[in-house]
């Protein structure tokens, strides 16, 4: 993939999922209403491919509107990779045509590696996870909106022990996914797997799609290094 199309999509991918999340405020109070209203406006040139650097520019402004507004980036981990893929975007169009452009891009692409990686590695230092116990607490007391039925799997410890070396595994070997074109394809379903077993158990859903947002830089970083 070159950079361009990586660029491109990236671009496009961000505001289809700023786009959901704007939505989720059309109830919230009237401030957010305004604010959000305004990202999905300057959404729209974004998809279109019209005055993006503006827009991204803009974006930028609502998105630290939005940190003051919430005390900081309110729902985690989403949020975050939301304000990442925006600033390296807001570079990559600042260093057009020099190496600023191609090390934002790369950066994004390391950031959301390590995303895995650490993420990965937390979860192996902690015993609970080693044990498979730190599933079973969350299916039997979490707060997250699981249904009655999947709380019955709390009582499955071998199912769960499973499922917990399954995650750590794919997370801290993720890095591997790199080395070919073919088992980046194949990390990357597992991925998609990975987020979307979170957005069905625990209503995790923008994870799922502003992860994926990220996904051409990672395709052109792979081919940028070993194509």
């Amino acid at each position: 993939m070159s950079f361009e199309t990586a660029l491109r999509l990236t671009e496009v991918m961000m505001a289809l999922c700023f786009l959901q999340q704007s939505a989720e405020h059309l109830a919230g109070y009237r401030d957010e209403r305004r604010l959000f209203a305004l990202r999905g406006l300057l959404c729209l040139p974004l998809l279109a491919g019209v005055a993006t650097g503006w827009a991204l520019a803009g974006l930028t402004v609502v998105a630290l509107c939005a940190l003051h507004r919430f005390q900081g980036p309110y729902n985690g981990g989403s949020d975050r990779m939301s304000l990442l893929i925006l600033c390296c975007l807001d570079l990559a169009h600042l260093g057009a045509g020099t190496a600023l452009a191609e090390t934002a891009l790369a950066y994004l692409a390391v950031q959301l590696t390590l995303s895995y990686v650490v993420s990965g590695q937390v979860k192996l230092a902690n015993p609970d996870w080693r044990r498979g116990r730190a599933l079973v607490e969350v299916f039997r007391f979490s707060a997250y909106p699981v249904s009655e039925s999947l709380r019955g799997w709390a009582g499955r410890p071998r199912l769960l022990f499973a499922m917990s070396w399954g995650v750590m595994l794919f997370e801290v070997g993720f890095p591997l996914s790199l080395l070919h074109p073919v088992a980046l394809a194949i990390g990357l379903a597992l991925a998609a797997s990975f987020h979307l077993a979170n957005a069905c158990l625990f209503g995790l859903n923008r994870f799922f799609w502003i992860w994926l947002a990220a996904w051409p830089a990672l395709f052109w970083f792979q081919a940028r290094l070993f194509g």
